[in-house]
């Protein structure tokens, strides 16, 4: 199980797949740095060598991952929080702020606030 920007990628699976474990490597970004460093996207990632790990957290370095990428993201979202931006206002109320219907749905954003009562009877007369 190699390691890679302080995260132990699965060794099992392919690499271009494996990349994609670390916070901050999509499909695109992960074939890229492959192609990048001459590694074949289809060679599982317990059988890469020294050299080729080398060369993967070399090029890795140009990309912000893990923590950096996460802190990066955290201060934006605290900084239109403190302009009382209107995305801003919707993280502080735990709403959708990507322009998400709120009506009926966001329930996950929402949070379990509310119950639905299955089965309630009617009074009867």
């Amino acid at each position: 199980m190699p390691r890679i920007a302080g995260v132990d990628i699965p060794g099992k699976k392919r690499i271009a797949i494996s990349l994609r474990y670390i916070y901050g490597i999509g499909p695109t970004i992960a074939k890229r740095i492959l192609e990048s460093a001459d590694i074949d996207q289809s060679i599982r990632a317990d059988n890469l060598d020294e050299a080729q790990l080398t060369r993967l957290r070399g090029l890795l370095e140009n990309y912000q991952v893990e923590g950096d990428l996460r802190r990066q993201i955290q201060l934006n979202i605290k900084r239109l929080k403190d302009l009382g931006a209107y995305r801003g206002m919707r993280h502080i109320r735990k709403l959708p702020c990507r322009g998400q219907r709120s009506n009926t749905n966001a329930r996950t954003a929402k949070g379990g606030k509310r119950v639905a009562i299955a089965g309630k009877k009617k009074a009867t007369k």
